[in-house]
């Protein structure tokens, strides 16, 4: 079971930009497709981005071009770069670990405490 903890959440305005890192431990952090989702209150969490064991990455159509996500495997370190946030970024986000079945979309089996972001107008 791979742990992780998120950080780099925070306040930002219309347009400005963060950047999400996710650490891992406790198990080969290579080996795991990883995947950032969100949640605001009453709804349901939702994929933003995945990137799979060697860097191929998905993105949801809200977020392309405007967020990329990356992964180090020396540092055990995921991250999403946000850029252009707009107020309806603003939610929870999560890392999560888990795999890609062949041929079937990102499966998470472990997740983060998760990460506020907040984008004011």
């Amino acid at each position: 079971q791979v742990q992780l903890v998120e950080s780099g959440g925070g306040l930002v305005q219309f347009g400005g930009s963060l950047r999400l890192s996710c650490a891992a431990s406790g198990s080969i952090f290579s080996l795991y497709a990883l995947g950032w989702y969100r949640q605001t209150p009453g709804k349901q969490r939702e994929l933003v981005a995945d990137i799979d064991t060697i860097g191929s990455t998905n993105y949801a159509p809200s977020v392309k071009d405007r967020f990329t996500m990356s992964r180090d495997n020396a540092k055990n370190t995921v991250y999403l770069q946000m850029n252009s946030l707009k107020p309806e970024d603003t939610a929870v986000y999560y890392c999560s670990a888990g795999y890609v079945p062949h041929g079937d979309p990102y499966y998470p089996t472990s997740w983060g405490q998760g990460t506020q972001v907040t984008v004011s107008s």
